[in-house]
Order: structure tokens, then sequence, then C-alpha cells
């Protein structure tokens, strides 16, 4: 492992990690306001983890670029891998909207079929300057926020009116119906390459033998803080308001400075410090982080979760234990059990790449 930069691993497995514990209702039972989205107008913590996911993806996209480039394969070929990577993660994300709906479903919402649109994106420029990559991104932004703003159909001319908007007019031209849980928009996956985008830039920086490890800490903390400034001076100034749910101009730079500076602090820790103990208990959800989200999200939350509070939520019952206190335990012997799960396959050395 010395080769391998191991704060991409524990990053990765630490955002993995939170979105297991989430399939298994903890942050329901205990009520944490911070681990839910926010309804409309705001951000809290759990807002911040699917932008994180994308950017780590984007993170490691030169990683494994430069990997299979020393092995002979070189960017059309690649392209080719890239391609099937993506239609393999939209046939994922739209089947997991089958599962979560027990039907046969045409829904874009996952956050699997958005990687499949952000990824071919940030492929496409990954080869440019990072500050080319980094105007284009902004000029995607742009473009999406121009697209709420002067939409002139009536009834979806509101930009930032839930259910009223261009999102929710392309949710209809997509799917033919709009999202029933609260203004979420199919189209968040135009504005948030900007997360792949902007993560395959930290990931040259962090490849980039030029540079030393402070001046890296420093490049990345420099992007995080300024994107931070700009982010919540447009929604404090009304120029823009942070909606994750449409994935406005404001949110997309907020939790994009966010992820920033939470990479540049991961990079600190392990690369920096070299506390490398704290990455192995993630960095074995990280290596498999596709596979257990389809099997947390399906398998887990339909049945697995279920047999589990049958038998040690039935038993603690008949202790007397308090409904929350068995709510809680349950829900921690699930992670327990799923991380073990992924313990068992990181040292059989087996790893499911899409």
């Amino acid at each position: 492992m010395k080769d391998r930069i191991l704060s991409i691993d524990f990053f990765r497995g630490f955002i993995m990690f939170l979105l297991i514990a989430e399939t298994t209702g903890l942050y329901y039972h205990t009520g944490w306001t911070q681990m839910i989205h926010h309804p409309w107008h705001g951000l809290r913590f759990w807002d911040l983890i699917q932008p994180f996911f994308m950017f780590i993806v984007g993170v490691a996209m030169p990683v494994s670029l430069a990997r299979r480039q020393a092995k002979g394969i070189n960017y059309g070929m690649n392209f080719k891998h890239i391609a099937k990577r993506c239609l393999i993660l939209l046939a994922m994300g739209t089947g997991l909207q089958c599962v979560y709906s027990r039907k046969l479903v045409w829904e874009l919402w996952n956050v699997l079929t958005q990687l499949s649109v952000t990824i071919i994106i940030t492929y496409l420029l990954i080869r440019l300057k990072p500050s080319l990559q980094f105007a284009i991104s902004l000029c995607i932004l742009a473009a999406s926020d121009a697209a709420y703003r002067f939409f002139p159909l009536e009834g979806f001319d509101q930009p930032f009116v839930i259910d009223k908007n261009f999102g929710t007019w392309m949710d209809l031209i997509l799917m033919g119906k709009i999202n029933q849980g609260g203004g979420w928009v199919a189209v968040n996956c135009i504005p948030t390459a900007a997360h792949t985008i902007w993560g395959a830039i930290a990931g040259q920086i962090l490849l980039n033998q030029s540079i030393t490890k402070f001046n890296k800490l420093k490049l990345m903390s420099i992007y995080g803080i300024a994107l931070l400034i700009v982010g919540y001076g447009f929604d404090l100034a009304g120029i823009s308001p942070i909606i994750k749910r449409i994935s406005t101009l404001s949110f997309v730079i907020v939790s994009g400075g966010w992820a920033f500076l939470a990479l540049a602090f991961c990079f600190w820790i392990v690369d920096v410090a070299r506390q490398t103990q704290i990455v192995k208990p993630f960095a074995v959800i990280g290596v498999n982080s596709i596979l257990i989200y389809l099997l947390t999200q399906s398998i887990g939350a339909q049945w697995f979760n279920g047999c589990v509070n049958v038998f040690l939520g039935g038993f603690m019952e008949t202790l007397g234990c308090a409904k929350l206190i068995r709510s809680i335990t349950v829900s921690l012997a699930i992670l327990a059990m799923e991380w073990l799960f992924c313990l068992y396959l990181y040292r059989k050395s087996i790893f499911v790449k899409v």
C-alpha cells in the first residue's frame, strides 16, 4: 500500500460507512437532525454526503487513469471502459429505484444514475489543464442556473419554488412524473458534474510529484475556502439560495468547498501526519463501495435489516428493553455485521469493481 494515496481510501471509506449507517435506520432512531436532508432552503451535514461521494469518485479518476496508462491502456481505449461503466451505473441506479418501489419503474433520481453522467463528463475533460477544467465546470453551473432562472414555460418558471421549476419540467419530460419525496430532480446530474470535475482536479493535485505535501494541502484548502466564501456569499446576498434538492448554484459551490476542505483534512491526517492506523477500518468498505451500496440499499433495507430486528429486537423486547434502546442496538448490530462482511471480502481479496 506504500504507493497508494491513503487519504483517498480513508475519505471514500468514511463516506460509504456513513451511507451504510443510514440504511440501518440509525440516524432516524437517534433523531440527529444534521443526518437528515434539509427540506428545502438550507444546508445540513447529510446534504454534503452525495457531493462528497461524487467528489471522491472524481479524485480517484486521474489515479486510475495513470495506472491504466502505465499498463499501456491509452485514453481512447480507456474511454470504452468508462462508457461501459457508466451504462452499468445507469442500469444499477434505475434498478434500485425499482427495488425501492417494489415494481418496474423508470426513475432517474438515484445517485448511481447521476454518477453515470458526471463521470463521463469529467472523463471528457480530464486531459485538459486543471484551470480549464475548472473554467468549464463554472460554465456548466452558469448554464444550469440560467436554465432555472429564464425557463419561460408557465407553471415551471419559478426557479427556486418546489415543483415549479425547470428541473420539475425536465422530470416530466424524462420520466413522465415528478418526485413525490420533496422536490428532487434528475437533472441534478448536470450541475453536480462540477463536484466530480473538481474531484478530478484535486486528484491531479495529489498525483503531482512536483508539488510538496504542504503545498498540496495549501492548494486544496485555498480552493475550499474560496468556494465557501463565494457560495455562502451568493446565498446571504439573495443571489442564489442554497437548495440541495435542485442543486442550485450556491449549493454546488458551497458543498464543493466543503469537499475540498474534507479531502485536505483527510490528506493532512493520513498522508502528512501519517496516522495511517485509522485508514483500514474504512478502507475495507471503500474498496467495495459500489457493491456494499447496492447490497445495503436492496437486500439490506428490504430483508436483512428486518430479520435482525425480528431476532435481536424481539429478544431485547422480551427482556423489557425500551423501544429506543432496541432500535439503536439493532441498527448498530446491522452496521457491525455489514462491516464484518466487508472485512471478509477485503481479507479474501475479493474486490467487485464496475
